[in-house]
């Protein structure tokens, strides 16, 4: 059985069995990092490559929370706002009832 990798079982670990990343024909010349051999042997701009695309979740996830933090930020606001104005509407009530109340009571 001679079954490729998928990317999530990856065939090998090891950088040295992978297949090198071929650049597209789509990408402009000179766009690909250039591939140079370190001195343990294994292909570095690969080795980065993987890095980077192993931390790419991460990365997503933390401008998921970010994006979640600016939000719930934002809601908490809001209600700040809206019980700050019916505070605002309930002293005024107040403030008229007792004026009406000290009207009353200087007529009487």
């Amino acid at each position: 059985m001679n079954a490729s990798g998928t990317i999530d079982r990856p065939l090998t670990h090891d950088p040295m069995k992978q297949a090198p990343m071929k650049p597209f024909a789509s990408e402009p010349a000179g766009s690909a990092i250039p591939e140079t051999t370190t001195e343990s042997g294994a292909i570095s701009s690969r080795q980065n490559r993987t890095r980077e695309m192993q931390l790419q979740p991460e990365a997503l996830a933390r401008a998921h929370m970010h994006e979640r933090m600016r939000e719930a930020d934002a809601d908490r606001q809001a209600v700040r706002l809206i019980s700050a104005r019916r505070m605002q509407r309930r002293a005024e009530r107040a403030s008229l009832r007792a004026r009406r109340a000290l009207a009353m009571a200087v007529m009487n």
